[in-house]
């Protein structure tokens, strides 16, 4: 039985050395090199200050206003 047990470790702790790998493999920041709103290109300086970034600076200001203005 024990066996089967360590079988079940050892494969379970190399799948968890496999996803820890592919998931520092991936770039630090994953920001969009253009808006999803209005397709003008973010300023690096923004992708690199705020990670995973979707919008430009305007778009994102006009979201937050209207998402306070709904918010409950």
């Amino acid at each position: 039985m024990s066996d089967c047990v360590d079988f079940a470790n050892d494969l379970v702790q190399e799948r968890l050395d496999t996803a820890l790998a592919a998931r520092k493999a991936r770039p630090v920041f994953e920001s969009y090199e253009f808006c999803t709103d209005c397709d003008v290109s973010i300023p690096l300086a923004r992708r690199l200050a705020v990670t995973n970034c979707t919008r430009c600076t305007e778009c994102e200001q006009l979201n937050e206003e209207i998402g306070t203005r709904y918010a409950r």
